[in-house]
């Protein structure tokens, strides 16, 4: 993806299609990631590149391990 917004709108068309084909694991999970997504681009609304879901999930849980930048 080259911007959030398309990545946005292609979960969005996903979707869509799992609801329609009945693949609930598929459609939580899409739900989930889009949801990320929306608060991300809330959170960042002059930055469009596509985030990673590292970072979607370091903006969501800036508290984690994982997320913790040390500055030497």
């Amino acid at each position: 993806m080259n911007s959030i917004d398309e990545h946005i709108r292609k979960d969005q068309a996903e979707i869509e299609q799992a609801r329609t084909e009945g693949d609930q694991p598929k459609l939580r999970h899409l739900e989930d990631e889009l949801k990320g997504l929306e608060e991300y681009k809330a959170h960042h609304p002059e930055d469009s590149h596509d985030p990673t879901p590292l970072e979607v999930y370091c903006d969501l849980n800036p508290d984690a391990p994982e997320c913790r930048v040390y500055d030497d």
